[in-house]
């Protein structure tokens, strides 16, 4: 017994993704037992279908949609960091461009008023040399040297006799206080090495016959700077009377250690009375401004960080990338990572995930605890806009950003879709073949 069937339309399956297949067959005459056969063969073949729609959301994906990323923001179980969405703004780039790093000018208090004789006074832990010269009988005559009297220049004479004496090195104690025989204990921190000649000199007048003294800085520890970090020579650099600036210091100690980098990635940290600024070594370098002034007690450190950004999502590389430039734009950013990709990206969502000032993020009105220094942030841009493509040009990137390109919302369409086609596709070739 035959049946003839014409057109057979089959029910309308509709994903998740909003994609509708609708199955229309042509059947020719056929016999209740081949009819059955193919009726079977296709709900199996509908069943497969709706399980591969079912599993459209299971497919492999590089990240989140706009959609998603959205979603998650608002969502506080998924949002556990706090982060914020901002679009990336001419008002947005000119508050960016207003804030500038802690400069080391706004720690040297003494940069204007030099007082070229600072770096000449004692302090604690300093080793001083005092010479003793004395005529006649002398109190140091132990280790005393008996000169002959002479006048090279003929406008002056010299006693018969005289001695000098050199005592042995004398340690400032931590009250800054040395002891000098004959001359007990006196206080001498704070003063220069003529003055603590002349304190040495008045006790010693009562008991010798016309005593000069000479004193000198042996080591200088209360004079100094320390340099540490990526320099040839890191060390404690005695300060002079001529005044060292930050560059002089680190020349002192060697200069960078990896000569061959360039100077963008290096950062210069000042420690001074427990205040701390960082800078860009190329930054000190083109301001003479940030070349301040050293004082005794500054820590200098000299960090090599070089700077990267990495980049996810739907583009051509998914890469951590050098800056390789004093600065670095978001356009010359995405440039290097070749774009977009035509095929995955969505265009109105690229974004520039960062941890930004909190004071910037307070100015933008995003909810920041009072006690954050730094908070996370997205920023968006809307690359469909041809406007934006001067704000990509205006917006500096930052060390360790990173930049996440999302998907399009049709991208597992398509990527269902040559699922699909590499399913049915070996079947067709087949059943080709076979007529």
């Amino acid at each position: 017994m035959c049946v003839s069937l014409s057109q057979i339309v089959c029910p309308l399956i509709t994903s998740s993704q909003g994609v509708t297949l609708t199955i229309t067959c042509f059947l020719k005459d056929l016999s209740i037992t081949q009819h059955r056969a193919r009726s079977r063969s296709r709900l199996v073949a509908m069943g497969g279908v709706l399980l591969l729609l079912a599993g459209c959301n299971s497919l492999p994906d590089s990240g989140p949609t706009e959609a998603q990323v959205n979603q998650a923001q608002r969502n506080p179980k998924k949002n556990t960091v706090g982060y914020g969405i901002v679009q990336i703004s001419p008002d947005l780039i000119t508050l960016l461009d207003s804030e500038s790093p802690a400069l080391f000018s706004s720690l040297d208090i003494d940069n204007t008023s030099i007082d070229h004789g600072k770096n000449d006074t004692v302090g604690p832990g300093d080793v001083l040399q005092v010479s003793v010269y004395e005529v006649g009988s002398s109190l140091f005559s132990a280790s005393s040297v008996t000169m002959a009297a002479s006048s090279s220049s003929g406008t002056g004479t010299l006693p018969a006799t005289s001695s000098s004496s050199t005592l042995p090195p004398v340690v400032v104690d931590g009250e800054g206080n040395i002891l000098v025989p004959f001359s007990g204990e006196i206080h001498v921190a704070g003063m220069t090495t003529n003055q603590v000649a002349d304190a040495i000199l008045t006790r010693l007048k009562q008991k010798s016959q016309s005593p000069q003294v000479v004193v000198r800085i042996v080591a200088d520890i209360a004079n100094s700077v320390m340099v540490y970090g990526e320099v040839r020579m890191p060390s404690r650099i005695p300060l002079t009377p001529n005044r060292e600036r930050i560059l002089d210091v680190i020349a002192l100690a060697g200069g960078e250690d990896h000569t061959s980098q360039s100077d963008e990635d290096y950062t210069i940290r000042l420690i001074r009375n427990g205040r701390i600024a960082e800078l860009p070594l190329k930054m000190i370098e083109n301001d003479p401004a940030q070349n301040i002034l050293m004082q005794p007690g500054d820590r200098v450190q000299v960090i090599f960080q070089p700077r990267t950004f990495s980049v996810f999502g739907a583009t051509g590389h998914i890469t951590q990338t050098r800056f390789t430039l004093p600065t670095l734009s978001m356009a010359e950013a995405m440039a290097r990572l070749g774009g977009p990709l035509d095929s995955r990206a969505d265009p109105n969502a690229v974004y520039v995930f960062r941890y930004e000032k909190a004071d910037i993020l307070r100015r933008l009105g995003l909810p920041i605890d009072n006690d954050a220094s730094v908070a996370p942030v997205v920023y968006q841009l809307d690359m469909m806009n041809p406007s934006n493509y001067f704000l990509a040009q205006r917006f500096m990137m930052h060390n360790r950003d990173l930049i996440y390109v999302a998907n399009a919302s049709s991208n597992k369409f398509y990527k269902f879709f040559n699922l699909i086609t590499t399913i049915v596709s070996p079947g067709m070739s087949a059943g080709g073949m076979a007529k």
